[in-house]
């Protein structure tokens, strides 16, 4: 595996080179696209990193999760994964860095450990995706796509606590 994009990167190459491109530029032109994009997307990705730090700072996230916890409950889901659930729609890496946390604690064998892994595999950072795909579409009306994708995110992780209940 570790052989895979140095291979993969060698057969671009060489299929490149056999139809006479020029890489090097094609890689540059590319690569020219980076830097607009990365101007756009960060309005929406500092503000997702300024939310998720100031309900983290604010303790915030401790009372949502104290008071949606009992309804979760009562759909299978443990009070030590509804913050992940929270958490997974905003960062990527920060969901990872607290499932590890509750793999530790609980051990990966555990219900807990199995819906924490669940929930991290099967969710999605919503924010991180519209912000990217936001930020290129114009003229679109956004209107309801982060709702869904937050509700199908939720829906997920709930579903998903209920079969690692089952199995």
């Amino acid at each position: 595996m570790n052989a895979l994009i140095p291979l993969l990167i060698c057969l671009l190459l060489t299929w490149g080179l056999a139809r006479r491109k020029n890489v090097y530029g094609c890689f540059v032109e590319g690569a020219r696209g980076a830097f607009p994009l990365a101007l756009s997307i960060f309005p929406y990705l500092a503000a997702t990193f300024v939310m998720v730090n100031a309900m983290e700072k604010s303790g915030l996230d401790v009372y949502v999760v104290e008071v949606l916890w009992q309804p979760f409950r009562l759909l299978g889901v443990p009070k030590e994964v509804v913050r992940l659930l929270f958490l997974r729609p905003f960062s990527g890496s920060g969901s990872i860095a607290m499932l590890q946390d509750l793999l530790a604690r609980y051990g990966a064998d555990s219900y807990v450990g199995r819906c924490a892994s669940v929930i991290a595999g099967s969710g999605e950072t919503v924010f991180y995706v519209a912000g990217v795909y936001f930020s290129q579409v114009k003229g679109v009306k956004t209107g309801m796509a982060v709702p869904i994708a937050l509700f199908c995110n939720f829906l997920g992780g709930v579903l998903g606590c209920l079969l690692c209940r089952v199995m």
